[in-house]
């Protein structure tokens, strides 16, 4: 978790400050006093607390998915899983309005999963991997994206000429990348910028 020191008169001066830094909620930071310089009759003491956020982080992401999806006025049912100690979690949602929430090509539910792993970072400094399917779309995506990879691998392995796939977010491409990892005879690049970045899938050479 992220942790800063503040220099305060009171508790409550120190809690401020750190809510100010660490850019969360008062109740959400527990304080610990590292040191305390008292001044001249006992006047301009001054304490140095530790400053930690106290967060649950998959409970704090499935209460933030929820408070976005009311004020959309969206109820939803949320389910999640983790894995290596909760620095991987998988939310998984399910509404009425799931086309909505996906967009086309997925876009609306990557914003809203970049949106979501921002919000949990500012808890921690270590690296979170924060994933987000609505409806089940990541999961059959997936599937697609791995039949695409293993249909055009043995394509390209054939005809000995490199496919270009069409544009596709970085999560797509890596889908892709990691498919063909071990493959011998046939290699994935990236090639592009921004929303026209995309995969090719080449011969390797010898």
């Amino acid at each position: 978790m992220k942790r800063v020191e503040i220099e305060a008169r009171t508790d409550q001066e120190a809690l401020k400050e750190a809510s100010k830094i660490l850019n969360i909620a008062e109740d959400y930071i527990d304080l610990a006093i590292v040191k305390e310089k008292k001044g001249l009759l006992g006047l301009g003491s001054v304490t140095t607390y530790l400053a930690t956020p106290n967060v649950n982080l998959v409970t704090a992401g499935k209460e933030y998915l929820e408070k976005i999806l009311l004020n959309l006025g969206i109820e939803c049912k949320t389910e999640f899983r983790t894995l290596d100690g909760g620095m991987q979690i998988f939310y998984s949602l399910e509404t009425e309005e799931n086309s909505l929430l996906i967009g086309k090509d997925g876009r609306n539910l990557q914003a809203l999963q970049f949106v979501l792993r921002t919000y949990l970072s500012q808890f921690t400094d270590s690296k979170i991997i924060v994933n987000l399917d609505i409806g089940g779309y990541h999961r059959n995506r997936v599937k697609q994206l791995e039949i695409l990879a293993t249909k055009t691998a043995k394509e390209v392995a054939k005809t000995k000429i490199a496919v270009k796939l069409d544009p596709m977010n970085s999560y797509e491409r890596r889908v892709i990348h990691t498919k063909l990892a071990d493959w011998k005879n046939v290699e994935t690049i990236s090639e592009g910028e921004g929303q026209d970045r995309s995969l090719i899938i080449k011969p390797k050479k010898k």
